[in-house]
Protein backbone atom coordinates (compact mmCIF):
# COMPACT_ATOMS: atom_id res chain seq x y z
CA UNK A 1 0.00 0.00 0.00
CA UNK A 2 1.34 3.41 -0.95
CA UNK A 3 2.11 5.62 2.05
CA UNK A 4 0.79 9.16 1.73
CA UNK A 5 3.00 12.06 2.77
CA UNK A 6 1.64 13.95 5.78
CA UNK A 7 0.96 17.09 3.76
CA UNK A 8 -1.36 15.10 1.46
CA UNK A 9 -3.24 13.63 4.41
CA UNK A 10 -4.05 17.11 5.71
CA UNK A 11 -5.53 18.57 2.54
CA UNK A 12 -9.15 18.73 3.72
CA UNK A 13 -11.33 21.72 2.97
CA UNK A 14 -11.34 22.74 6.63
CA UNK A 15 -7.58 22.39 7.04
CA UNK A 16 -6.83 24.32 3.86
CA UNK A 17 -9.20 27.15 4.75
CA UNK A 18 -7.79 27.32 8.28
CA UNK A 19 -4.25 27.68 6.95
CA UNK A 20 -5.35 30.38 4.52
CA UNK A 21 -7.14 32.28 7.29
CA UNK A 22 -4.14 31.87 9.55
CA UNK A 23 -1.91 33.67 7.07
CA UNK A 24 -4.07 36.82 7.22
CA UNK A 25 -3.64 39.67 9.77
CA UNK A 26 -5.15 38.95 13.17
CA UNK A 27 -7.24 42.14 13.21
CA UNK A 28 -9.46 41.00 10.32
CA UNK A 29 -12.84 39.38 10.93
CA UNK A 30 -12.29 35.74 10.00
CA UNK A 31 -15.32 34.18 11.64
CA UNK A 32 -17.65 31.91 9.68
CA UNK A 33 -19.93 34.03 7.50
CA UNK A 34 -17.53 36.94 7.30
CA UNK A 35 -16.46 38.35 3.92
CA UNK A 36 -12.96 36.83 4.24
CA UNK A 37 -14.28 33.43 5.33
CA UNK A 38 -16.84 33.30 2.50
CA UNK A 39 -14.28 34.45 -0.07
CA UNK A 40 -11.73 31.78 0.83
CA UNK A 41 -14.17 28.84 1.13
CA UNK A 42 -14.65 28.18 -2.64
CA UNK A 43 -10.89 28.19 -3.18
CA UNK A 44 -10.43 25.83 -0.20
CA UNK A 45 -13.00 23.43 -1.66
CA UNK A 46 -11.27 23.35 -5.04
CA UNK A 47 -7.86 22.85 -3.46
CA UNK A 48 -9.24 20.01 -1.34
CA UNK A 49 -10.67 18.34 -4.44
CA UNK A 50 -7.31 18.70 -6.16
CA UNK A 51 -5.67 17.05 -3.13
CA UNK A 52 -8.18 14.19 -3.24
CA UNK A 53 -7.32 13.56 -6.87
CA UNK A 54 -3.64 13.82 -5.97
CA UNK A 55 -4.12 10.95 -3.53
CA UNK A 56 -6.08 9.00 -6.14
CA UNK A 57 -3.35 9.49 -8.75
CA UNK A 58 -0.82 8.21 -6.24
CA UNK A 59 -2.99 5.16 -5.50
CA UNK A 60 -3.42 4.35 -9.17
CA UNK A 61 0.27 4.75 -9.85
CA UNK A 62 1.39 1.75 -7.76
CA UNK A 63 0.81 -1.79 -9.00
CA UNK A 64 -0.29 -3.01 -5.57
CA UNK A 65 -3.11 -0.47 -5.26
CA UNK A 66 -4.17 0.17 -8.83
CA UNK A 67 -6.85 -1.61 -10.84
CA UNK A 68 -8.36 -2.29 -14.25
CA UNK A 69 -6.88 -0.37 -17.16
CA UNK A 70 -4.33 1.34 -14.91
CA UNK A 71 -2.95 -2.07 -13.89
CA UNK A 72 -2.83 -3.00 -17.57
CA UNK A 73 -0.67 0.06 -18.22
CA UNK A 74 1.76 -0.90 -15.45
CA UNK A 75 1.96 -4.45 -16.76
CA UNK A 76 2.54 -3.33 -20.35
CA UNK A 77 5.70 -1.58 -19.15
CA UNK A 78 7.08 -5.07 -18.50
CA UNK A 79 5.65 -6.81 -21.54
CA UNK A 80 2.69 -8.37 -19.75
CA UNK A 81 -0.81 -8.40 -21.22
CA UNK A 82 -4.00 -9.36 -19.42
CA UNK A 83 -5.26 -12.76 -20.56
CA UNK A 84 -8.41 -12.42 -22.63
CA UNK A 85 -11.59 -14.40 -22.02
CA UNK A 86 -11.78 -17.75 -23.83
CA UNK A 87 -14.85 -19.39 -25.33
CA UNK A 88 -15.98 -22.81 -24.14
CA UNK A 89 -15.96 -25.42 -26.87
CA UNK A 90 -16.99 -29.00 -27.47
CA UNK A 91 -19.24 -31.13 -29.62
CA UNK A 92 -22.99 -31.12 -30.25
CA UNK A 93 -24.94 -34.04 -31.68
CA UNK A 94 -27.88 -33.56 -34.02
CA UNK A 95 -30.56 -36.21 -34.54
CA UNK A 96 -33.00 -36.35 -37.42
CA UNK A 97 -33.68 -37.50 -40.95
CA UNK A 98 -30.82 -39.09 -42.89
CA UNK A 99 -29.22 -36.63 -45.27
CA UNK A 100 -30.32 -33.51 -43.42
CA UNK A 101 -27.55 -30.90 -43.27
CA UNK A 102 -26.89 -28.62 -40.31
CA UNK A 103 -24.72 -25.88 -41.75
CA UNK A 104 -21.77 -24.33 -39.96
CA UNK A 105 -23.05 -21.43 -37.91
CA UNK A 106 -26.14 -23.27 -36.64
CA UNK A 107 -27.06 -21.80 -33.26
CA UNK A 108 -28.04 -24.00 -30.33
CA UNK A 109 -28.56 -23.24 -26.65
CA UNK A 110 -29.19 -24.44 -23.15
CA UNK A 111 -32.60 -23.98 -21.58
CA UNK A 112 -33.12 -21.25 -18.97
CA UNK A 113 -33.43 -22.56 -15.41
CA UNK A 114 -36.50 -21.09 -13.66
CA UNK A 115 -35.31 -22.40 -10.29
CA UNK A 116 -31.81 -20.90 -10.19
CA UNK A 117 -32.59 -18.04 -12.54
CA UNK A 118 -29.74 -19.03 -14.86
CA UNK A 119 -30.32 -17.65 -18.35
CA UNK A 120 -30.03 -19.57 -21.59
CA UNK A 121 -26.52 -19.83 -23.06
CA UNK A 122 -26.00 -19.84 -26.82
CA UNK A 123 -23.49 -21.84 -28.84
CA UNK A 124 -22.69 -21.92 -32.56
CA UNK A 125 -21.41 -24.80 -34.66
CA UNK A 126 -18.05 -24.43 -36.38
CA UNK A 127 -18.53 -26.98 -39.13
CA UNK A 128 -21.19 -28.56 -41.27
CA UNK A 129 -22.84 -31.78 -40.07
CA UNK A 130 -24.86 -34.21 -42.21
CA UNK A 131 -27.18 -36.76 -40.61
CA UNK A 132 -25.86 -40.22 -41.44
CA UNK A 133 -27.37 -43.69 -41.44
CA UNK A 134 -27.26 -43.76 -37.66
CA UNK A 135 -29.70 -40.86 -37.59
CA UNK A 136 -27.19 -38.56 -35.93
CA UNK A 137 -24.30 -36.28 -36.78
CA UNK A 138 -21.81 -34.38 -34.65
CA UNK A 139 -20.21 -30.98 -35.11
CA UNK A 140 -17.69 -28.90 -33.22
CA UNK A 141 -19.25 -25.91 -31.48
CA UNK A 142 -18.24 -23.02 -29.28
CA UNK A 143 -19.99 -20.59 -26.96
CA UNK A 144 -21.26 -17.39 -28.50
CA UNK A 145 -19.86 -15.41 -25.56
CA UNK A 146 -16.48 -16.06 -23.95
CA UNK A 147 -16.28 -16.90 -20.26
CA UNK A 148 -16.57 -19.69 -17.70
CA UNK A 149 -20.35 -19.69 -17.96
CA UNK A 150 -20.00 -21.59 -21.24
CA UNK A 151 -18.55 -24.63 -19.44
CA UNK A 152 -21.91 -26.39 -19.26
CA UNK A 153 -22.44 -30.02 -18.28
CA UNK A 154 -23.11 -32.84 -20.70
CA UNK A 155 -26.71 -32.80 -21.89
CA UNK A 156 -27.25 -29.13 -21.07
CA UNK A 157 -27.61 -28.03 -24.70
CA UNK A 158 -31.07 -29.02 -25.88
CA UNK A 159 -32.45 -26.12 -27.96
CA UNK A 160 -32.09 -25.58 -31.70
CA UNK A 161 -32.28 -21.83 -32.22
CA UNK A 162 -31.90 -22.06 -35.99
CA UNK A 163 -34.88 -24.15 -37.20
CA UNK A 164 -33.82 -26.86 -39.68
CA UNK A 165 -36.34 -29.14 -41.33
CA UNK A 166 -35.37 -32.73 -40.64
CA UNK A 167 -33.50 -32.05 -37.37
CA UNK A 168 -35.48 -33.36 -34.39
CA UNK A 169 -33.11 -32.75 -31.49
CA UNK A 170 -29.69 -31.55 -30.42
CA UNK A 171 -27.57 -32.33 -27.38
CA UNK A 172 -23.98 -32.03 -26.22
CA UNK A 173 -22.79 -35.58 -25.41
CA UNK A 174 -19.94 -34.30 -23.24
CA UNK A 175 -19.37 -31.20 -21.15
CA UNK A 176 -18.30 -28.04 -22.95
CA UNK A 177 -14.94 -26.92 -21.63
CA UNK A 178 -12.15 -24.40 -21.98
CA UNK A 179 -14.20 -21.31 -21.20
CA UNK A 180 -12.25 -18.73 -19.21
CA UNK A 181 -13.14 -15.29 -17.85
CA UNK A 182 -10.93 -12.28 -18.48
CA UNK A 183 -7.93 -12.49 -16.16
CA UNK A 184 -8.78 -10.91 -12.81
CA UNK A 185 -6.73 -8.04 -11.38
CA UNK A 186 -5.43 -10.26 -8.58
CA UNK A 187 -4.14 -12.94 -10.97
CA UNK A 188 -2.56 -10.36 -13.26
CA UNK A 189 -0.88 -8.73 -10.27
CA UNK A 190 0.63 -12.10 -9.28
CA UNK A 191 2.16 -12.41 -12.76
CA UNK A 192 3.37 -8.82 -12.59
CA UNK A 193 5.18 -9.42 -9.29
CA UNK A 194 6.63 -12.68 -10.59
CA UNK A 195 8.02 -10.87 -13.62
CA UNK A 196 9.53 -7.84 -11.88
CA UNK A 197 10.81 -9.68 -8.80
CA UNK A 198 12.33 -12.54 -10.79
CA UNK A 199 13.87 -10.96 -13.89
CA UNK A 200 14.71 -13.03 -16.95
CA UNK A 201 18.22 -14.41 -17.23
CA UNK A 202 18.22 -16.30 -20.51
CA UNK A 203 16.23 -19.36 -19.47
CA UNK A 204 16.52 -19.35 -15.70
CA UNK A 205 13.92 -20.96 -13.43
CA UNK A 206 11.91 -17.74 -13.22
CA UNK A 207 11.58 -17.67 -17.01
CA UNK A 208 9.85 -21.04 -17.07
CA UNK A 209 7.39 -19.95 -14.40
CA UNK A 210 6.62 -16.72 -16.26
CA UNK A 211 6.21 -18.56 -19.56
CA UNK A 212 3.83 -21.06 -18.01
CA UNK A 213 1.79 -18.36 -16.28
CA UNK A 214 1.35 -16.50 -19.56
CA UNK A 215 -0.66 -19.42 -21.02
CA UNK A 216 -4.44 -18.88 -20.75
CA UNK A 217 -5.85 -21.24 -18.16
CA UNK A 218 -2.67 -21.65 -16.11
CA UNK A 219 -3.12 -20.34 -12.57
CA UNK A 220 0.15 -21.38 -10.95
CA UNK A 221 3.49 -22.97 -11.80
CA UNK A 222 6.63 -24.36 -10.20
CA UNK A 223 9.86 -25.29 -11.91
CA UNK A 224 12.60 -27.80 -11.15
CA UNK A 225 15.88 -27.28 -13.03
CA UNK A 226 18.12 -30.33 -13.60
CA UNK A 227 15.37 -32.61 -12.30
CA UNK A 228 16.51 -35.51 -14.49
CA UNK A 229 20.07 -34.57 -15.31
CA UNK A 230 21.88 -31.81 -17.16
CA UNK A 231 19.71 -29.74 -19.47
CA UNK A 232 16.40 -31.02 -18.08
CA UNK A 233 13.66 -28.84 -16.64
CA UNK A 234 10.34 -29.89 -15.12
CA UNK A 235 7.44 -27.44 -14.96
CA UNK A 236 4.44 -28.27 -12.76
CA UNK A 237 1.21 -26.34 -13.42
CA UNK A 238 -2.31 -25.91 -12.04
CA UNK A 239 -5.33 -24.30 -13.65
CA UNK A 240 -6.87 -20.94 -12.75
CA UNK A 241 -8.97 -22.56 -10.01
CA UNK A 242 -5.80 -24.04 -8.50
CA UNK A 243 -6.94 -27.51 -9.51
CA UNK A 244 -4.91 -30.11 -11.43
CA UNK A 245 -4.42 -28.98 -15.02
CA UNK A 246 -6.18 -30.88 -17.80
CA UNK A 247 -4.15 -32.83 -20.33
CA UNK A 248 -5.03 -30.21 -22.94
CA UNK A 249 -3.74 -27.38 -20.76
CA UNK A 250 -0.55 -29.29 -20.03
CA UNK A 251 0.00 -29.86 -23.75
CA UNK A 252 -0.71 -26.21 -24.58
CA UNK A 253 1.74 -25.07 -21.90
CA UNK A 254 4.42 -27.45 -23.13
CA UNK A 255 3.94 -26.26 -26.71
CA UNK A 256 4.29 -22.61 -25.73
CA UNK A 257 7.39 -23.21 -23.63
CA UNK A 258 8.92 -25.05 -26.58
CA UNK A 259 8.75 -21.79 -28.54
CA UNK A 260 10.48 -19.86 -25.74
CA UNK A 261 13.03 -22.22 -24.18
CA UNK A 262 16.78 -21.94 -24.81
CA UNK A 263 18.28 -24.29 -27.40
CA UNK A 264 19.18 -27.63 -25.84
CA UNK A 265 16.79 -27.53 -22.90
CA UNK A 266 14.74 -30.71 -22.40
CA UNK A 267 11.47 -29.53 -20.84
CA UNK A 268 8.80 -31.70 -19.25
CA UNK A 269 5.45 -30.16 -18.29
CA UNK A 270 3.14 -32.01 -15.91
CA UNK A 271 0.07 -31.25 -13.84
CA UNK A 272 0.19 -30.94 -10.09
CA UNK A 273 -1.17 -33.96 -8.25
CA UNK A 274 -4.36 -33.60 -6.25
CA UNK A 275 -4.31 -34.66 -2.61
CA UNK A 276 -7.88 -35.26 -1.44
CA UNK A 277 -8.60 -33.76 1.96
CA UNK A 278 -11.49 -35.26 3.95
CA UNK A 279 -12.75 -33.15 6.84
CA UNK A 280 -14.84 -34.51 9.70
CA UNK A 281 -16.00 -32.89 12.95
CA UNK A 282 -18.81 -32.73 15.47
CA UNK A 283 -20.30 -29.25 15.70
CA UNK A 284 -22.68 -27.26 17.86
CA UNK A 285 -24.92 -25.44 15.37
CA UNK A 286 -26.60 -22.10 15.99
CA UNK A 287 -30.37 -21.84 15.82
CA UNK A 288 -31.76 -21.34 12.32
CA UNK A 289 -28.93 -23.11 10.47
CA UNK A 290 -29.16 -26.51 8.83
CA UNK A 291 -26.27 -28.93 8.72
CA UNK A 292 -26.26 -28.66 4.92
CA UNK A 293 -26.00 -24.87 5.01
CA UNK A 294 -23.05 -25.06 7.37
CA UNK A 295 -21.36 -27.77 5.30
CA UNK A 296 -21.76 -25.76 2.09
CA UNK A 297 -20.38 -22.61 3.73
CA UNK A 298 -17.40 -24.50 5.15
CA UNK A 299 -16.66 -26.09 1.78
CA UNK A 300 -16.65 -22.67 0.13
CA UNK A 301 -14.20 -21.37 2.75
CA UNK A 302 -11.96 -24.42 2.49
CA UNK A 303 -11.86 -24.25 -1.32
CA UNK A 304 -10.87 -20.56 -1.14
CA UNK A 305 -8.18 -21.41 1.44
CA UNK A 306 -6.78 -24.21 -0.71
CA UNK A 307 -6.62 -21.85 -3.68
CA UNK A 308 -4.57 -19.47 -1.57
CA UNK A 309 -2.07 -22.03 -0.29
CA UNK A 310 -1.57 -24.03 -3.51
CA UNK A 311 2.18 -24.37 -4.18
CA UNK A 312 2.87 -22.18 -1.14
CA UNK A 313 2.89 -24.63 1.80
CA UNK A 314 4.15 -28.13 2.55
CA UNK A 315 1.15 -29.26 4.59
CA UNK A 316 -2.53 -28.60 5.22
CA UNK A 317 -2.80 -27.18 8.73
CA UNK A 318 -5.52 -28.71 10.89
CA UNK A 319 -5.38 -25.57 13.05
CA UNK A 320 -6.22 -23.44 10.03
CA UNK A 321 -9.11 -25.72 9.08
CA UNK A 322 -10.32 -25.44 12.67
CA UNK A 323 -10.18 -21.65 12.41
CA UNK A 324 -12.23 -21.78 9.20
CA UNK A 325 -14.72 -24.10 10.86
CA UNK A 326 -15.30 -21.91 13.92
CA UNK A 327 -15.61 -18.87 11.65
CA UNK A 328 -18.27 -20.56 9.52
CA UNK A 329 -21.70 -18.94 9.96
CA UNK A 330 -23.87 -21.15 12.14
CA UNK A 331 -21.05 -22.87 14.04
CA UNK A 332 -20.95 -22.15 17.76
CA UNK A 333 -18.34 -24.75 18.65
CA UNK A 334 -16.74 -27.94 17.37
CA UNK A 335 -14.80 -30.98 18.56
CA UNK A 336 -13.17 -34.15 17.21
CA UNK A 337 -11.86 -32.41 14.09
CA UNK A 338 -9.93 -34.74 11.77
CA UNK A 339 -8.23 -34.41 8.40
CA UNK A 340 -8.13 -37.64 6.39
CA UNK A 341 -8.99 -39.50 9.57
CA UNK A 342 -6.10 -38.08 11.61
CA UNK A 343 -5.76 -35.30 14.16
CA UNK A 344 -2.65 -33.72 12.69
CA UNK A 345 -1.58 -31.83 9.60
CA UNK A 346 -1.67 -33.49 6.16
CA UNK A 347 1.72 -33.36 4.45
CA UNK A 348 1.99 -32.30 0.82
CA UNK A 349 4.68 -33.27 -1.66
CA UNK A 350 6.47 -30.76 -3.84
CA UNK A 351 4.02 -31.32 -6.70
CA UNK A 352 0.89 -31.76 -4.57
CA UNK A 353 -2.07 -29.42 -4.16
CA UNK A 354 -4.89 -29.96 -1.65
CA UNK A 355 -8.41 -30.54 -2.95
CA UNK A 356 -11.50 -30.50 -0.73
CA UNK A 357 -13.14 -33.91 -0.94
CA UNK A 358 -15.59 -35.18 1.68
CA UNK A 359 -16.79 -32.86 4.45
CA UNK A 360 -18.68 -34.80 7.11
CA UNK A 361 -20.15 -32.70 9.90
CA UNK A 362 -22.39 -34.08 12.58
CA UNK A 363 -24.23 -32.61 15.53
Amino acid sequence: MAVLPEYLKEQTETAIRQRMLGSLPADLDKTEGSYIWDSLSPAAIELALAAIWGREVLRRGFAGTTFGGYLDLRCEEHGLTRKAAEKAAGTVRFAGTVGTVAAAGTRVATAADPVTGASSLEFVTLEEATIGESGTAEAAAEALVAGKTGNVAAGAITLLLTPIAGITSVVNPAAMSGGLDVEADGDLLVRYYAKVRNPSAGGNAADYVNWALSVPGVGGAKTYPLWDGNGTVKVVVVDVDKQPASSGLVAETAAYIETMRPVGADVTVVSAAAVAIDIAAAITPAAGYTLQQITDALREAVVAHFRQIAFAVTSVSIAKIGALLIATPGVLDYEDLTLNGGTGNVDLGDNDIPVAEDIALEV
